[in-house]
């Protein structure tokens, strides 16, 4: 009897996360009725993103209100927050994997070989550790800063052959610089706490250290590195500001190249809601709200296709 209370109390406080999801789920749903009912499936297929006539008297479209000439097509925006997203977790993945087998197995080794000059040295590997993790605290508006001033006009100068530097390239290398530290601070957590019985097991048998790391080490720590990188996905296909500041605002385009200018979802939400304030009928607003409620979705199943990956649904088991 005396458990209950607090039973109840932790009942009710871990249902706040998901009734606080529901509940935007059912405002973004609720919100954007009306220009789900306009759009139907070409807001998912088509590629021109019209406010229409703000300044003229609205029309009557399947018995709502829009702005004459009104258009909506978000396939452009789909198309380069996937691409974006993908391109920084391909650089993201093999830096942050590297970084983290580098704190957990090389600088030990250094520690040692320096202490046995310098006994005095204290421990870098805690400060290096520290140091990955601050860069993932860093603000997004400071890794912008840096692309434009830095990033971009490389970009421009030595590898673009428009010299425009803004575009796809440009906002992947961001997204990935800013999502590599959640990934590394994730793996290198899950290294260092690896059994040191199999990593001696390992050697003993006769294994390299390179045979170590990668056939004894990371298939024990495959289920974590899957969850860091699904961390790392979620913030590069929510990310606004630093993928503003260096994608090129692109609209009404598929990007054809890595130099191609872009928006992405949640950038383009940033952008426009100013402009789409200004719609007397709101539609703009709720067409923005349907957008958000499709970056929700995406955001859902990449979530749930790495849970069925990492719990090895889709392996095929041999029948012995």
């Amino acid at each position: 009897m005396k458990l209950r209370p607090f039973r109840l109390s932790v009942l009710i406080l871990s249902l706040f996360i998901p009734a606080a999801l529901a509940a935007v789920v059912l405002f973004l749903v609720a919100y954007s009725g009306q220009a789900i009912i306009f759009n139907g499936l070409h807001f998912i297929t088509g590629i021109t993103w019209n406010l229409g006539d703000l300044y003229d008297n609205p029309v009557m479209v399947r018995g709502i209100q829009v702005p004459a000439g009104a258009e909506y097509g978000i396939l452009a925006f789909v198309v380069g927050t996937l691409a974006s997203s993908a391109i920084a977790i391909l650089i993201a993945v093999p830096l942050s994997a590297g970084t983290a087998i580098f704190l957990s197995e090389a600088v030990p080794e250094l520690e040692r070989a320096s202490r046995s000059v310098l006994p005095w040295l204290p421990p870098i590997r805690p400060v290096l550790a520290m140091l990955v993790e601050l860069v993932a605290v860093v603000p997004s508006v400071v890794f912008g800063l840096w692309g434009i001033a830095v990033l971009v006009p490389f970009i421009g100068h030595y590898i673009s052959p428009t010299g425009n530097g803004y575009g796809l390239l440009a906002a992947s290398i961001v997204l990935a610089l800013m999502i590599t530290p959640i990934i590394a601070s994730t793996l290198y957590d899950a290294l260092c706490q690896v059994p040191k019985e199999n990593r001696e097991s390992a050697f003993a048998l006769g294994a390299t250290h390179f045979e170590v790391v990668t056939k004894a080490m990371i298939p024990m720590v495959r289920t974590t590195l899957m969850g860091g990188v699904v961390l790392a996905l979620g913030r590069a296909l929510g990310e606004t500001m630093a993928v503003l500041m260096v994608s090129g605002g692109g609209i009404n385009m598929l990007p054809t190249s890595l130099f191609s200018p872009i928006s992405t979802i949640a950038s383009f939400i940033v952008s426009q809601l100013d402009s789409a304030e200004s719609d007397p009928t709101n539609m703009s607003v709720r067409a923005l709200s349907e957008i958000a409620l499709v970056l929700f979705l995406i955001t859902l199943a990449v979530n749930a296709g790495a849970k069925l990956l990492s719990s090895g649904a889709f392996n095929v088991r041999k029948r012995q």
